[in-house]
């Protein structure tokens, strides 16, 4: 039997410099889900046709609940069923964006999934929640958020995020 240290995935390697900005620059919430979903098309993490549908999704997702989780961050998460494993994006605004978070603060640091719709051989949904908690704890991590608000391109938000997969 395999012990949990031996199964623990190590999230941060699904992270690409590309799919990382450290210049987000949107006005409002609805600018930014879409400078976060013409990220993941720029950085070939989702083809140029689902950048629509992705706006739609995270658009509804907001409508449902605020995906702002507090101390600067937000989680935009949805399902999106043209894809067949989950797509993550990272993405840094100095100067924040209303987001209608639980405590009332702007957003800087956005942490974007984007998840099949059912199970599959590259889609597993406890892996899925394993990942959600995970980006949740580096959430509430202050030394992690003041780095990656410090970080200058998407290269070092990758390395902060396996860094901090080590720790």
């Amino acid at each position: 039997m395999l012990s949990p240290e031996r199964t623990r995935i190590d999230f941060s390697q699904q992270y690409k410099p590309a799919a990382c900005s450290v210049s987000l620059s949107a006005g409002t919430k609805e600018e930014c889900l879409r400078e976060l979903a013409q990220l993941l098309v720029d950085a070939e993490q989702l083809p140029k046709r689902q950048v629509a549908p992705l706006q739609a999704a995270f658009l509804e997702r907001e409508r449902v609940a605020s995906t702002g989780v507090g101390a600067g961050v937000a989680i935009p998460h949805v399902k999106l069923g043209a894809v067949k494993e989950t797509v993550l994006g990272f993405g840094v605004h100095k100067k924040g964006v209303e987001w209608s978070a639980v405590d009332g603060e702007p957003a800087h640091i956005f942490f974007v999934v984007v998840r099949p719709a059912a199970a599959s051989g590259l889609h597993d949904p406890r892996r899925h929640l394993e990942l959600m908690q995970w980006i949740a704890h580096l959430a509430r991590v202050q030394d992690f958020r003041r780095f990656a608000l410090a970080a200058q391109s998407g290269k070092e938000l990758v390395e902060l995020l396996r860094e901090m997969a080590q720790a």
